[in-house]
């Protein structure tokens, strides 16, 4: 998943950076680097493999394991 479809994901969704983060059990400026691609000193900030999975569950309805 690049920035661009992790953006899109949020939008689609209806969430705020805030609420995608409290989804995700991220902080929002992890949310906020992901989506610009780069950390605040300018590493590039890569959506780990299992963000990317949780964002296709959420979107396809899932609930979390065990609920």
């Amino acid at each position: 998943m690049d920035k661009e479809k992790f953006k899109s994901w949020r939008k689609e969704m209806g969430f705020s950076q805030a609420k995608a983060a409290a989804t995700l059990h991220l902080t929002t400026i992890t949310v906020e680097n992901y989506e610009r691609g780069r950390t605040g000193n300018g590493k590039p900030a890569a959506i780990p493999h299992a963000i990317a999975l949780a964002c296709a569950a959420i979107a396809a309805g899932l609930k979390p394991y065990g609920d």
